[in-house]
């Protein structure tokens, strides 16, 4: 990309510090929620002991599901307030909310030392997290739409999906590097809080570049939506009903995608019984093909539409999720859950590079934001938050290695079929009514 391209009629020039700015605020929140999914077993010991290992993982897992609970109220809240108020105040309230959750979960005594009361603030934490997430979304996805030149917009607001690809990668790094340095035994005791506290430290730097962001929703609001946020949601329901109903099940399928991969650590050590070393480096193969994958999708949009690239990554899917699992069930290696993971990963980066950029073409400038913040909001509060506890769960009651595949492949399925009754979004005017 070059140093500057310049936006659309009207619109600030995007360069690269400003795209910078977006998805770094973006993955250094990302950062922050994935760490808990990558140590759900040492936190699970921290704050919910139990005689029986696999209680306390599911009961860990129950709480990395909490955080989806909010996820719905901050993308209804702060999508609304984006499309009002524009998209910088919006980024700049989620950034500061993590923080906050960020704080509670790395300073917060484990059960032995406070008993319930630990159990009470880091639920609080979780929640605090979801609520700025749910609310992240919409208004940087719309930020990086709204600047970008037509002819790009695939390309660069595929790099919304590359940040969480940075997310998972770093934290792999630092993991896998802390756990090297100090051992499994103290990453289980302290080195996951340590995690968190990392990401704090860069906080005051994403809060500082997105304060000086230029600002996207323009200068006219429609009378409608600058009403109040029930009137964005009415105007969303009454207007858009189809489309939110097919961009629900799309984002569900990738959803369920991500949460599969963000699972593998605790499926590689619980499950696989491959060691603390091995599941923590897992998100190496989930960042690198996160990364790289979201901006070949984004760039194929480009060239050929969003509706091909949201239908053939997630019909493959379909196809090789089972066997894969099943190579990675009957040779449990390093090299085989880091294959599995990178393969399912890319495919699933693909897909979401178009899904992100086309959804928000599909809706009018007016309520982009909150229509992107909702819909995903509430795909991912219902099957993100529940994905990982319903996986290990199956895998408990039915002793079945494959049961994340099963999983996989049924919302692959369901996703596919959503996406072929989507509307090609590929040079719309970003201005006009939207929706074909």
């Amino acid at each position: 990309m070059k140093g500057e391209i310049a936006a659309a009629q009207g619109h600030p020039a995007l360069d690269r510090k400003a795209v910078g700015a977006v998805v770094l605020g973006n993955a250094l929140e990302f950062y922050d929620f994935t760490i808990y999914a990558f140590f759900a077993v040492p936190i699970g010991a921290a704050f919910f002991p139990s005689q029986n290992a696999t209680d306390s993982l599911l009961a860990s897992l129950a709480l990395f599901g909490i955080g989806y609970v909010m996820r719905p109220i901050g993308g209804i809240v702060i999508g609304a307030f984006a499309d009002r108020a524009g998209r910088k105040p919006a980024m700049l309230i989620t950034i500061a909310l993590m923080a906050v959750g960020m704080l509670m979960l790395a300073l917060t005594p484990g059960y032995d030392a406070i008993g319930g009361w630990a159990q009470g603030i880091v639920i609080v934490g979780r929640l605090i997290q979801g609520l700025a997430l749910g609310g992240e979304v919409g208004p940087s996805t719309a930020y990086l739409l709204e600047a970008a030149p037509p002819d790009h917009r695939g390309f660069i607001a595929s790099w919304q999906i590359a940040s969480q690809g940075c997310a998972a990668l770093i934290a792999g790094i630092v993991a896998s590097v802390l756990t090297l340095a100090v051992g499994d035994h103290a990453m289980a005791e302290w080195g996951w809080r340590g995690m968190f506290l990392l990401g704090l430290a860069v906080v005051p730097v994403g809060l500082i570049i997105r304060s000086h962001l230029p600002e996207t929703a323009g200068e006219e609001k429609d009378p409608e939506a600058a009403d109040s946020t029930l009137a964005v949601v009415a105007r969303l329901v009454r207007e858009h009903g189809r489309l939110l109903i097919l961009t629900f099940l799309i984002i569900a399928a990738s959803t369920v995608s991500n949460a599969i991969g963000t699972n593998m650590p605790v499926y590689a050590q619980a499950t696989l019984g491959l060691t603390e070393t091995v599941s923590t480096a897992v998100p190496i193969a989930l960042g690198l093909a996160s990364i790289v994958f979201p901006l070949l999708g984004g760039w194929i949009a480009d060239r050929i539409g969003r509706r091909p690239v949201m239908i053939w990554p997630r019909a493959v899917i379909v196809l090789l999720a089972i066997p894969a699992f099943a190579w990675l069930a009957q040779a449990p290696t390093a090299l085989s859950v880091y294959a599995v993971t990178f393969l399912m990963s890319a495919l699933s980066s693909i897909n979401a590079a178009a899904i992100i950029v086309g959804i928000p073409e599909s809706l009018p400038r007016a309520v982009r934001s909150a229509g992107l913040s909702i819909v995903y909001a509430f795909s991912v509060s219902i099957f993100g938050g529940s994905t990982n506890w319903v996986v290990n769960k199956l895998i408990a009651v039915t002793g079945d290695r494959l049961a994340p595949a099963y999983y996989l492949v049924a919302f692959s399925v369901i996703g596919t079929i959503a996406a072929m009754l989507m509307p090609e979004t590929k040079g719309r005017d970003l201005d006009a009514n939207a929706e074909a």
